[in-house]
């Protein structure tokens, strides 16, 4: 939505390419789930009403839209107005069904983890994941509201407040600082800091406020352009973080991510640490989760957490075995690629065809809560064909990867044995 036209002219540039990349994003980072990954994106008119888009999903309010296509439309249960979006289209005619939001369960934080400088702040889907997942000193947060900081560590259980609440860092309680730190609001102006500096304008303040801290680790969730990426280094060329862990999608560019590693900064890029996706089983009964759900939601988390863990070891042994020759980010999309493309290469080849293999892989591949409730024989018979190849061959795909490096993909693998103890034993 666009809240004037100067905005929607912008919005209107952006879109493809936001688009695009989004896309891209998804289709690297989502090489580990059979689901793969897409994204669309909507520029409402100005003054069009954000509901109207459910009538998206209602056949016969949508003349000259095919049928088909619309069940194609899902929404993402990411944030508090899903609940609101569901409900509405349920009252309208359309079918809902529950989910699992990423922002309650942390799905697309748990591949991420001394002091810490975040941008997006508490009242958001990744920010506040980050905060409530965390255990690191947090120095300085910034989001859209202004700059909060402080050097001995921003008080954890007042970040959580605002976390819980989906607050904005202007709703901090400024008596939890320390003598040393500050809140700057975007609105204001002249204002003094605790370290004497005064600020002229809390916009601008807050605009470039990322260049001025230092810690261990920078979790960005903002743009960044390579023009200013010599303002993350001292005057003797030391970067002011040791680690950029990219918590959400395109908050770096290709350009920012290799520069910075030629100067020793060790980049962890979108598509290998932003994963995971945010049934009647499934939909809260009375406001409260069934056994079922909360299970279920708990075997999505360990597989993620798994996913993570692998390809963390993976890319640090690539680095290691190359003597740091190639940058971790190029490594990544190497990674990504190459499992992208040997997952299509099993998809297509006769290794689906082994019943004890596939059923084996199928096994771990679906959540053990859904295994235990349904039964494998049951669920097989209800999954198509193409969505059981795709969820074999990406298992497949990314332990195998996962276990023996990029370069593994070049021995193709005729048989897959899976056992408790073993793991994956591809021959």
């Amino acid at each position: 939505m666009s809240r004037n036209k100067e905005m929607y002219s912008i919005n209107q540039r952006m879109l493809f390419d936001e688009n695009y990349n989004l896309a891209s994003t998804q289709w690297l980072k989502n090489k580990d789930i059979p689901e793969g990954g897409a994204i669309g994106t909507i520029l409402p008119s100005l003054g069009a009403t954000s509901r109207a888009i459910v009538d998206l999903l209602i056949p016969g309010k949508t003349p000259g839209i095919k049928e088909a296509l619309l069940r194609l439309l899902f929404f993402g249960p990411d944030a508090d107005m899903m609940d609101w979006v569901a409900l509405h289209a349920r009252d309208r005619g359309a079918q809902t069904l529950g989910g699992v939001p990423h922002d309650t369960y942390g799905m697309t934080s748990l591949s991420i983890r001394q002091t810490k400088v975040q941008t997006g702040g508490p009242d958001g889907d990744l920010g506040s994941n980050e905060i409530l997942l965390s255990s690191d000193k947090t120095v300085a947060i910034i989001d859209g509201s202004g700059v909060l900081a402080d050097p001995v560590g921003l008080d954890h259980e007042e970040l959580v407040r605002l976390a819980k609440k989906r607050l904005t860092v202007a709703h901090f309680n400024r008596t939890r600082l320390s003598k040393d730190g500050y809140l700057v609001k975007i609105e204001e102006q002249d204002v003094r800091c605790s370290t004497g500096e005064i600020v002229l304008d809390g916009s601008d303040f807050r605009n470039g406020a990322h260049l001025r801290f230092k810690a261990d680790f920078f979790v960005p969730c903002e743009a960044i352009k390579i023009s200013k990426m010599a303002a993350l280094f001292d005057s003797e060329a030391k970067p002011h973080f040791k680690y950029i862990v990219e918590g959400a999608n395109l908050f770096l560019t290709q350009q920012a991510r290799l520069f910075l590693e030629k100067r020793k900064v060790v980049v962890f890029k979108d598509s290998s640490t932003n994963k995971g996706c945010p049934v009647d089983l499934m939909i809260f009964k009375n406001g409260k989760p069934s056994e079922f759900y909360q299970s279920y939601v708990k075997d999505i988390q360990e597989k993620i957490t798994e996913n993570a863990a692998a390809e963390f070891h993976c890319l640090w042994k690539e680095h290691t075995r190359l003597q740091g020759a190639k940058p971790r980010t190029t490594i990544s999309d190497e990674l990504s690629s190459t499992l992208n493309n040997l997952q299509a290469e099993l998809e297509s080849s006769d290794l689906f065809e082994d019943v004890p293999s596939r059923n084996g892989v199928m096994r771990r591949a679906i959540p053990k809560t859904l295994v235990e409730k349904i039964g494998l024989e049951t669920l097989l018979k209800r999954l198509p064909e193409a969505y059981q190849r795709a969820l074999f061959s990406s298992w497949v795909a990314s332990h195998f990867l996962y276990k023996y490096g990029v370069n593994a993909s070049r021995i193709f693998p005729s048989r897959v044995g899976v056992g408790p103890q073993k793991g994956i034993e591809v021959v």
